[in-house]
């Protein structure tokens, strides 16, 4: 059995007890196919660039049609442009597609088919940021790096800081303040893992359920559950906004086996014709949309 090193309170601030947190995880995790055995680091990146501004629910069924799919870099960069985008589907921000698609390219040319396991050489791949490099050197090749997202800063400034929500991102302080907390053994990747499950599950941002918490400690509890300081932050909002009419442009032209006419484009978003065209020349510009010879429109790399 491997003992579990707890890290200590620094100046008597609560911690986060790897003793308590790693049990609970084992109890209470969400049964996600990408965390299952045998599951390779190409298919862990996969879902790191799917997850990314995306619930687990929309992209269970997306990924698992991928890996099925093209269950390689190589097999993905093979795919067309245009193959890659309608398989992508609804997830939205559709550029992780084709960044996807580019980094697919670059681990099937450079790096023999295989996923690096650094950080370092992660973060020079296509599409490829800070949290989505530490993901996949921690989650796929277990190494013990501090993995910060939003669920993982709310739990530190809860935990740890007392406040009701995380100040300003800081990569520096961010990641210290999660190394800071990380078991000096081999069971920091499971760790890592199970402390961004618990800010997805329960000490989330709107209704955290408290009463479910595994953390005998916690400076938020101790300080009486201050609210948050600075102004409430405004939700997202999708509907009526460029993002939308990208979609529904792209939706013309996934279903569409030929290039299509800028008429059968307008029928996708009659509200705002100004809007329609800005949304367009956008996905031009991104290289999701190409113009053919005359004057029609499609998919990247089917035009």
């Amino acid at each position: 059995m491997v003992h579990i090193m707890p890290h200590p309170p620094v100046n008597g601030s609560p911690t986060v007890r790897a003793d308590e947190l790693l049990p609970w995880y084992d109890r209470s995790r969400r049964d996600l196919p990408w965390r299952e055995p045998g599951v390779s680091a190409w298919q862990i990146l996969v879902s790191e660039f799917m997850l990314q501004q995306t619930p687990v629910s929309r992209v269970l069924p997306v990924w698992s049609e991928w890996v099925r799919r093209w269950p390689t870099p190589s097999a993905t960069a093979a795919a067309s442009a245009a193959d890659v985008l309608r398989a992508w589907g609804k997830l939205g921000y559709p550029r992780r597609a084709k960044r996807l698609h580019e980094c697919a390219t670059v681990i099937a040319r450079d790096h023999d088919d295989v996923v690096p396991d650094d950080v370092e050489t992660l973060l020079t791949l296509p599409g490829v940021g800070s949290y989505t490099a530490r993901a996949v050197a921690c989650f796929a090749y277990q190494r013990p790096v501090p993995v910060v997202d939003t669920n993982v800063r709310r739990v530190v400034a809860r935990a740890v800081h007392g406040r009701a929500d995380a100040a300003v991102p800081s990569p520096a302080r961010d990641h210290a303040d999660v190394a800071a907390l990380l078991p000096a053994d081999d069971t920091a990747p499971r760790f890592s893992v199970a402390l961004m499950e618990l800010g997805a599950t329960v000490c989330t941002a709107r209704t955290p359920r408290c009463g479910l918490c595994p953390l005998g400690e916690c400076g938020w509890r101790r300080a009486g559950y201050p609210e948050a300081q600075g102004p409430p932050r405004r939700a997202q909002t999708y509907a009526g906004t460029d993002r939308q009419v990208r979609g529904r442009l792209l939706d013309v032209l996934r279903t569409s086996d030929s290039p299509v006419t800028r008429a059968e484009l307008e029928v996708a978003w009659r509200a705002d014709h100004l809007q329609r065209e800005r949304a367009l020349n956008s996905l031009l510009a991104d290289g999701l949309v190409t113009r053919t010879a005359d004057g029609r429109f499609a998919l990247a790399g089917e035009g």
